[in-house]
């Protein structure tokens, strides 16, 4: 695959380094593409961690294949068995990735979900397969019973109604760009506070997605997530031609009346 994908080991194990240093993993450093003991082939529980959550965010679909006890090849003729041990016993998990050699012993990046809150624990060196399960599940076990996710809001919820000038209309639902929410201890969910700061003089013509302020979410002053507002839709500028139409149907609107 290294060589289909790269044209040969080296280039692809280059290829596995950038990637690494994108992802801010400095520990790291790969000498092979295959994992097995080499001089200089090194890297740390964080980066392993930071290296998981890349996989788990841009290819959620791999839970589909992690999570697999068993499975067959050939007509049956071949069996695979998973050698993560937790997709069995520990609730909500949802893989990852077991290793061992020599050198490194026996090593496992845990992941799983409860409640929407997703955590990762990254054991190294377990003197033997046993321990690595039991430590990884005391990780996670000390994440969910001391942290929950805090959901401030999801894209395109309208945050407030701001004022437009020189516009068709004169107002435009500020919306949130994004999901907006953190990981927080559990029983400060009350103590967030949020604060909107809408920026000064609005002016059409405006774009749906335009930026137009942003809302922060803060506990005991430190801030735990901002998430641009955005105009929910397209505010036209306003003409001659728009006023004269506008004040006609003032008109007709008083003559009804």
């Amino acid at each position: 695959m290294a060589e289909h994908i790269a044209g040969s080991e080296e280039a692809f194990v280059q290829m596995m380094n950038d990637k690494a240093k994108e992802l801010g993993m400095n520990d790291t450093t790969f000498k092979n593409c295959h994992g097995i003991d080499e001089d200089g082939h090194v890297t740390s529980a964080y980066d392993i961690a930071l290296m998981s959550r890349e996989l788990l965010s841009n290819h959620p679909d791999i839970t589909k294949y992690t999570t697999i006890w068993m499975d067959s090849l050939r007509d049956g003729k071949s069996q695979l068995v998973n050698t993560n041990k937790l997709i069995r016993t520990y609730k909500g998990i949802t893989g990852l990735k077991t290793g061992s050699t020599s050198l490194a012993l026996y090593n496992l990046s845990a992941s799983a979900t409860r409640d929407n809150l997703s955590l990762i624990a990254v054991i190294m060196k377990a003197p033997s397969t046993k321990v690595r399960f039991a430590e990884a599940s005391k990780l996670l076990d000390y994440g969910f019973s001391k942290f929950s996710f805090k959901n401030f809001g999801n894209k395109n919820d309208v945050i407030q109604n701001v004022n437009v000038s020189k516009g068709v209309k004169n107002t435009v639902n500020a919306i949130l760009e994004d999901n907006a929410g953190t990981l927080i201890e559990k029983g400060k969910e009350n103590q967030i506070t949020q604060n909107i700061t809408i920026n000064d003089n609005i002016q059409a013509p405006l774009k749906k997605g335009d930026k137009i302020g942003e809302v922060t979410f803060t506990l005991d002053g430190q801030t735990l997530a901002t998430t641009n507002l955005v105009a929910e839709n397209n505010i036209d500028k306003i003409t001659p031609f728009t006023t004269c139409k506008q004040i006609i149907y003032s008109w007709v609107d008083l003559l009804r009346s």
